[in-house]
């Protein structure tokens, strides 16, 4: 049976209420004035109320000390108790490769790898057989051209300096058909208005896919806090450096959760060969494996 209570300034008003709400079929179990009014308690066969019993809380399931120790965000701990580690980061994270055919801008706050990055994907074209344009937005920056120069004369690459977009629009559309464009950003905190402009400025004036480049072993807040913000200025993959040194993943993890897809990671220091695509199998792996 539902009980429910009407208040009305007259019992016509408050009977009108009762047909309304309950029909032609509810039974008035009572009628008493009350203060403005009238109260009628009516009821209604055949209907029962829900019974709302709050569920117990549920203790989240312990972690395994391996995965405990990265420190990740919640939601995907318990992901990767629900079963292969691999096969739960596949669902919950995107795994895909650098896009062709556009710019690789890499971008990302400062000492993130993004010149060392930039060498080892110019390193990886030309032992492909395709030499590629390799150009830095990063003149400010002391020994930041120099650096990534000396890579490209070990590849017999030339670098171009392109500190302004429109020195940028200029590198990267003088290349050839099919010839990649690997491009150094600059040191940015995308949470200072005038950086994020230039950066932004960049990305446009060149049609790049930015790249966020962060390193590994970040704390996860931290680490999603600026992939968000990378995300909002149009990055849409992730390249995490040093995931060979780092002890907690927590922090790729978290940055990867925003919606980039993880697409390469530095995984040494060597330009040649210290960069590797990225899958959940190895991602797993590395969360799992022992500390030591």
């Amino acid at each position: 049976m539902r009980l429910r209570v009407f208040h009305a300034r007259t019992a016509s008003l408050a009977l009108e209420q009762v047909r309304d709400a309950l029909g032609e079929e509810a039974v008035v179990l009572s009628t008493r004035r009350v203060a403005g009014g009238v109260e009628v308690t009516a009821a209604q066969d055949g209907a029962e109320e829900p019974l709302l019993i709050p569920p117990e809380p549920v203790a989240p399931p312990a972690l395994p000390p391996a995965l405990a120790r990265h420190n990740l965000p919640p939601a995907l701990a318990l992901a990767l108790t629900m079963g292969d580690a691999g096969a739960r980061l596949a669902e919950v994270l995107r795994f895909e490769a650098l896009p062709e055919g556009r710019p690789w801008l890499l971008v990302g706050p400062p000492g993130a790898g993004k010149t060392l990055s930039c060498a080892k994907l110019a390193a990886r074209e030309a032992m492909r057989g395709r030499l590629p344009v390799v150009v830095t937005c990063d003149g400010a920056r002391a020994g930041a051209v120099e650096q990534l120069a000396a890579f490209t004369r070990l590849l017999r690459l030339t670098l171009a300096v392109a500190a302004t977009p429109e020195a940028l629009r200029k590198a990267v559309t003088g290349a050839e058909p099919g010839q990649a464009v690997v491009v150094d950003g600059f040191g940015c905190d995308p949470f200072e208005p005038v950086q994020a402009r230039r950066l932004h400025a960049l990305i446009a004036a060149s049609g790049a896919a930015p790249v966020l480049v962060l390193p590994a072993g970040l704390d996860a807040d931290e680490a999603a806090e600026q992939a968000r913000a990378f995300h909002a200025l149009g990055a849409r993959h992730l390249l995490p450096t040093r995931l060979d040194a780092a002890r907690r993943l927590g922090g790729v993890l978290a940055a990867a959760a925003t919606g980039l897809a993880l697409a390469e990671a530095g995984t040494g220091p060597g330009v040649a060969d210290g960069l590797s695509p990225l899958t959940a199998a190895e991602l797993a792996r590395r969360l799992l494996g022992s500390p030591a």
